[in-house]
């Protein structure tokens, strides 16, 4: 068979570029916006989590119950080894499996109650336990946690691929997604600050708290337990809509191993998962640490802090409308390559700047005002990269398809979700190690940790992030699926069909 090099860097079969070429595309089926709205829904759940492990669970174990910072790091990091062997085959049993309320709901509607109870008692640990115990107890539940999302999480994302084929309205829907997850994150995130974490007379210093932590465990349990049902009663009717599937096959291990290999071992596969790790390991140690700077390198007040995050809501707001409209203009790959350099060159600025003196000092309100707008940036950014990354990956689904027969979207997602849980996996682990390395103390109290504490993480932590975003920006460059080829694939699929 012949073969071309097309735009990407990718080495095509001519016939399916011929095939794109000419070929009339048939009229996409495009979402209504109550589809889009419960798709997007279930994703709330997976930000108020992802929020909870990188932004306040590190500072809640390490500052408010004793347990090193390291300890906390590796207790998440093991939690994530469990989830690179476990996500494939959630992944695996989801594209198998069959039942009246289809392949994907009954894990959604399974996973919902034992997430949140769960979720409840990692912020609610007992007080008999010990330091040591408090170690075996965090793994143990991160681990718990962590499967019961990927029960939810791997079938529900699954489902844009059934939900959209069009290559820019999967963009639409997915841009949905990441929009509900973030909202939800920054939710919870707010009402941590403002409401359950705010200083008293008891804790000068909020993040202290344990009555707040409490209450935030709490919060956050119904708020994702009413996310993920919601969500799947919402998206439960479209099922029927949904594309035929082959008869369910009985599960032979040794089968599905291969089957898992096969799919996940190709070019477009691993670049743009590669990207997406390196990416959100970068993300995870940048919100983890972002508590500490925060609180001790910015000296901010969580009222200060808690309007940060209304900031990131509105770019969470604008990055819904600009994902779909970036990746349409410029194409997926392009944009991607595009938003990647810029947060190459934003992550370390604001702490640079302040450690060569071009800052204004902590207190002023223009320093304030620069902090909120980098803040901004840097959240449209990160938001627009999930949504294009995400729907490079959705690509995938049938890049692998047209040529192994197999429909994997189960799968695939399975990997999607483990990049996302390494946000926090890798996040706590490499903040653990960070704040370690610089010998941040614990206990520490605004205005009483050293200068030269402050001054050695202002220069480790974002030459750590943005040594990871090259990384991903120069696998991205090797991402070879263009839309040509993505329309070729669903007609080749469409003939065999």
């Amino acid at each position: 068979m012949s073969t071309t090099y097309v735009e990407g860097g990718g080495q095509e079969p001519a016939e399916v570029l011929a095939a794109a070429e000419a070929a009339n595309d048939a009229p996409p089926t495009k979402r209504s916006l109550r589809d889009k709205l419960f798709y997007g829904l279930g994703s709330v759940a997976f930000g108020v989590k992802d929020n909870g492990f990188t932004v306040l669970l590190m500072i809640f174990y390490n500052q408010a119950l004793g347990v090193s910072a390291a300890a906390v790091g590796v207790a998440i990091m093991v939690a994530l080894i469990v989830d690179a062997v476990c996500d494939p085959l959630i992944g695996n049993w989801s594209d198998n499996f069959r039942s009246r309320l289809g392949r994907r709901h009954p894990f959604m509607y399974a996973a919902a109650l034992p997430i949140a109870v769960s979720y409840f008692f990692l912020w609610n640990p007992p007080g008999w336990l010990t330091v040591d115990d408090l170690f075996w107890y965090l793994m143990l539940l991160s681990i718990f946690i962590r499967l019961c999302i990927s029960l939810y999480e791997i079938p529900s994302a699954a489902l844009v691929v059934d939900l959209a084929q069009d290559y820019d309205d999967r963009t639409s829907l997915l841009s949905y997604r990441y929009f509900f997850g973030w909202v939800g994150g920054l939710t919870i995130s707010v009402l941590g600050f403002s409401v359950f974490l705010r200083p008293s007379a008891e804790y000068p210093t909020g993040t202290l708290n344990l009555d707040g932590y409490s209450l935030y465990g709490l919060t956050a349990s119904l708020m994702m337990f009413a996310a993920i049902i919601a969500s799947s009663l919402g998206t439960q009717r479209l099922v029927a809509q949904f594309p035929a599937v082959p008869e369910r096959q009985p599960f032979v291990f040794a089968r599905s191993a291969r089957e898992i290999w096969g799919t996940l071992v190709n070019r477009p596969f691993l670049t743009v998962a590669g990207a997406t790790l390196f990416s959100f390991a970068a993300s995870g140690i940048a919100t983890a640490c972002l508590t500490y700077f925060r609180i001790f390198f910015w000296e901010l007040t969580g009222d200060q802090i808690s309007l940060l995050l209304v900031g990131n809501f509105a770019a969470v707001f604008v990055a819904l409308f600009a994902a779909p409209r970036i990746a349409a203009a410029l194409g997926k790959k392009r944009a991607a390559v595009t938003l990647w350099i810029g947060i190459i060159l934003a992550s370390p600025a604001m702490y640079w700047s302040r450690l060569l003196g071009l800052l204004p000092p902590n207190g002023s309100e223009l320093l304030y005002w620069i902090l909120f707008t980098s803040s901004f940036v840097n959240t449209l950014m990160a938001v627009c990269i999930g949504v294009v990354g995400s729907s490079l990956l959705a690509d995938v689904v049938e890049h692998t398809a047209a040529r192994t027969g197999r429909h994997a979207a189960g799968l695939i997602f399975s990997a999607n979700a483990f990049m996302l849980k390494a946000t926090s996996g890798i996040g706590a682990f490499g903040a653990g190690m960070i704040l370690a390395y610089v010998e941040f103390p614990e206990g520490a109290k605004v205005g009483q940790v050293s200068q030269d504490v402050l001054i050695k993480l202002g220069w480790t932590e974002p030459a750590v992030i943005m040594g990871l975003q090259i990384a991903a920006l120069g696998l991205i460059l090797g991402y070879p699926i263009t839309r040509a080829i993505h329309e070729a694939n669903l007609r080749k699929l469409a003939a065999n069909s």
